[in-house]
């Protein structure tokens, strides 16, 4: 080791606080990266579990294969595993009580594909043979019949049709009942002898409202006839994004119909893989947005440590310059500092940022799963990758923050260094100050000021620090509102556990029987409704924007000048017409008054742009509060004949929905209304496609559905949408519990750079402050002088991090609309919040680091060399 790397280890020892104050600044930044990272891939790792757990591992299914594809598909280099399935069919059910589920659903799959799919054995074993199979639970709930281990199954099965026998219905097609009769019929019987061999729990892709109960036999190739097909779900050995091409070239390479190829997105996208462009391009920008911010997080706050200490070691630097040190030397004086720095600190970083990553899950996974039950647990999820790219970008700031304070120290010539004028240049025209500042605000900020003038390059890092901290803020509370959003445009918005419908009019039997389902047991919310679909002509000027396009190019898609909507028309009961009306600001009076026919229009409305490939918000229909709409129904069958119904007054226009109520697309617009007004609407008309709604909230929604199904009532078809509910629920409280967690992560860097700048910043101080007091400064003015100088930095930071937090904010904004489309907006109370913080934040520092050289003894302050 050279004598000028020894002086620089003997000075970072005879400096203990200042270097325990650098040390401590890359550790925070170091575990700020590290927790990034780490947050990133647990989070796609316990997506991608529990998408596993719920949907099975595979990666690409190819459809409707014969055994010689088979065969090229298995000996692929890109497959780990193969997984043979095929839907034999349905059977009719023996002793069936669940009307809406007569049917037995039975399903083939291989050995691989009992590990790949998640398939639940509660009692006996699983299939070996084709004549072998395993039932589900709930059939012996729903079946007359007991079947026991070792029971024959007989079934006839066959497809499923619908009534005009064209369309074949698959398992998550729901029964197809008129007036509560089953019109679909079962076709291409083949009979099938099994063995129960085993019982496993409902699968957990088998839908609630799906009419047969799935059982699991056996398949391999050997059992695979010449002519026969099946499906093959490949599981590779490395997920990448060729994955795409690739299995479009081995599908066309063994004439496999391209149409005939799934890709499993909702877990390949975990993996950071997709074929969507657009997705692909807002995940990239939004990760360099981000990294960005970090980085630059991460360079302010080593940066500011490095430049603080190469200030305070000016005088140092100057002596070796005297003695014969080279500008390298210098130079190289502060790298080896920076080196020593990295070596002790990136690994306590590491260490930091894991374990506060492993304390924080600790403490989340209970919220987690006190909210949601059989949510997965969070686990901290390290990869050799990830430890890689922390290392990297650690070592990567730390050289480029020391850099910059290197060049400068092998600039310091040993005259300017030993006489400390670098930092310091007092001229008249360097702190000349506003005549307006010393009569406004007193001697006090008018030497507060000069002060930050004189000392100019420590003030510049500390609003340079606060402008950083400004930016991370305010870009990631706005990246998670946007996501917020965003997620709000791409989900159904399900916010009911159950829905009971049932076709045909509203009779005071009906009335009884749905307030009687809403009274069960563990229900505790309900809205009861009756829809009716009706038709419109809009004017073209009064259409959404989006319909333009089609009606320039086909002009017979209007008929007098007029477009036609769909009417969804949506009548709450009084109880939640009034909760809604409320909600949205409209006089409840006023749409349950039949003189008047009005109602509440959904004119804003998401919708998914498939050409674009991105969720839209947009107008459905461009009017004003206070116009009609005429309405229409049809009655002429194949000729499209159509009657006029009535005419209903805009009461009110508005985007957001009920509960149980889904806006129409471009082309349609929803209604709501009161039962009053519907009754008068309709006027005892004989009205087609009239339906009533029951929508309810369920502590239990499996126990609920089973009592709804004890009523034996063969007109009602019940929809369970919980478990679909619950996992878009968890999706959010998951994606909630990320952006949240990064903006605390953030706060907390953003206070600590802010804390460690201000306060290293006054310590070097001291020697200033002694001279003021020197001179006569009272602790009252030494006061005042402290508090106008935080405020000088505060309104200097905000000057600078505002614009520019707006354009990362629009950066962010960019982003997200490659895959979504809405305006942009500033977070107006998020900015307020920033003003307060920032203020708050600067005066505590100030504060905190004044009281400390408060009590400084005036000598012993003027002698100090060291802090």
């Amino acid at each position: 080791m050279n004598i000028i790397n020894k002086l620089t280890l003997r000075h970072l020892k005879q400096n203990k606080r200042r270097t325990l104050v650098t040390i401590l600044g890359v550790i925070i930044s170091v575990a700020m990266v590290t927790a990034v990272a780490t947050i990133s891939v647990s989070f796609m790792e316990l997506l991608q579990r529990q998408t596993i757990a719920s949907e099975g591992e595979w990666h690409v299914l190819y459809q409707d294969v014969n055994k010689e594809q088979l065969e090229a598909l298995k000996n692929d280099e890109a497959t780990k595993a193969l997984v043979i399935s095929r839907d034999r069919g349905f059977a009719l059910l023996e002793g069936g009580q669940n009307k809406n589920k007569p049917y037995l659903f039975v399903k083939e799959y291989n050995a691989q594909g009992f590990e790949q799919f998640p398939i639940e054995l509660s009692q006996g074993r699983l299939p070996k043979a084709n004549n072998e199979v395993v039932i589900s639970e709930e059939i012996a709930e729903n079946a007359k019949v007991n079947y026991e281990m070792g029971d024959r199954l007989t079934l006839d099965i066959g497809k499923r049709f619908n009534k005009d026998s064209v369309q074949e219905l698959f398992q998550r097609a729901p029964l197809q009942l008129e007036n509560g009769t089953k019109t679909e019929t079962l076709k291409g019987s083949l009979t099938k002898s099994y063995t129960v061999v085993g019982v496993i729990k409902r699968p957990t892709w088998e839908p609630t409202w799906a009419p047969g109960y799935t059982i699991i036999t056996y398949i391999d190739e050997s059992m695979i006839g010449a002519n026969e097909t099946v499906n093959a779900s490949v599981v590779l050995k490395k997920v990448k994004s060729s994955l795409y091409t690739h299995a479009e070239g081995l599908a066309k390479k063994n004439q496999i119909q391209i149409d005939k190829i799934q890709f499993n997105n909702n877990l390949l996208r975990y993996y950071g893989v997709t074929n969507n462009d657009n997705l692909s391009s807002t995940i990239y920008s939004l990760s360099a947005v981000i990294m960005g911010i970090i980085i630059i997080g991460a360079v302010s706050l080593i940066y500011n440590a490095f430049a603080i200490s190469v200030s305070e070691r000016s005088r140092h630097l100057g002596m070796l310059s005297s003695v014969g040190a080279t500008k390298r030397q210098k130079r190289n004086s502060v790298l080896f500092e920076a080196a020593i720095i990295g070596l002790i600190s990136i690994p306590l970083g590491i260490i930091g940022g894991l374990g506060g990553m492993g304390i924080t899950f600790w403490f989340i996974n209970p919220l987690i799963q006190g909210s949601l039950r059989g949510a997965p647990t969070l686990t901290v999820s390290v990869t050799p990758l990830s430890i890689l790219i922390a290392c990297v970008i650690s070592m990567m700031t730390i050289f480029i923050s020391a850099y910059l304070p290197a060049r400068k120290a092998s600039k310091i010539s040993a005259i300017d260094a030993i006489r400390q004028t670098a930092d310091v240049k007092l001229t008249g025209k360097a702190v000349k100050t506003s005549k307006f500042i010393s009569k406004l605000f007193g001697i006090e900020a008018e030497i507060g000021l000069k002060n930050l003038k004189r000392n100019k390059r420590r003030y510049q890092a500390t609003v340079f620090s606060l402008v950083i901290s400004i930016v991370l803020f305010l870009a990631v509370s706005f990246f998670t509102a946007n996501l917020t959003k965003s997620l709000e445009l791409s989900q159904d918005g399900v916010n009911f556990d159950i829905q009971v419908s049932m076709v045909g009019e509203y009779t005071d039997t009906v009335d009884q029987l749905m307030k009687s389902i809403a009274s069960l047991d563990n229900v505790t919310d309900y809205s009861l409704m009756r829809d009716l679909t009706l038709n419109s002509w809009v004017n073209q000027e009064s259409m959404a924007k989006e319909l333009h396009a089609q009606v320039n190019e086909d002009k017979s898609m209007l008929k007098n000048g007029k477009y036609r909507y769909d009417i969804d028309i949506h009548a709450l009961n009084d109880e939640n017409l009034k909760a809604y009306a409320v909600e949205i600001g409209v006089d409840y009076e006023q749409l349950v008054n039949p003189k008047n026919l009005t109602g509440i229009v959904i004119d804003t409305i998401p919708y998914k742009d498939r050409e674009a490939g991105k969720y839209v918000e947009t107008k459905a229909i461009n009017t004003k509060i206070g116009e009609t709409i005429d309405l229409f129904y049809p009655v002429g069958g194949e000729t499209k004949e159509e009657r006029h119904l009535n005419q209903l007054e805009i009461a009110a226009l508005t985007n957001q929905a009920p509960m149980g109520v889904f806006p129409a697309g471009v082309g349609g617009l929803t209604i709501i209304v009161s039962e009053q007004i519907l009754d008068q609407l309709m006027d005892e008309q004989e009205i087609p496609n009239l339906q009533t709604q029951l929508l309810l909230k369920s502590t239990d929604p499996i126990a609920t559905q089973h009592q709804i199904e004890d009523l034996n009532e063969n007109n009602l078809r019940i929809y369970n949408v919980y478990q679909g509910r619950q996992n878009e629920e968890q999706m959010i409280l998951l994606m909630s519990v990320f952006t949240y967690g990064f903006i605390v992560l953030i706060t907390a860097i953003s206070i600590a750079n802010i804390f460690n700048t201000i306060s290293t910043s006054i310590s070097l101080r001291k020697r200033e402050f002694a001279m003021l007091k020197s001179v006569g400064m009272t602790p009252k003015g030494f006061s005042k002088m402290i508090n106008y100088e935080s405020i000088f930095y505060g309104i200097k930071s905000l000057f600078y991090g505002l614009p520019i937090s707006i354009v990362v904010m629009y950066l962010i904004h960019r982003s997200l609309m490659n895959s979504f489309s809405y305006s942009f907006a500033l977070p107006w109370l998020s900015i307020l919040y920033v003003i307060a913080a920032v203020f708050i934040i600067v005066s505590s520092a100030m504060l905190y680091s004044s009281a400390k050289v408060k009590k400084e003894n005036i000598i012993d302050a003027l002698k100090q060399e060291n802090i």
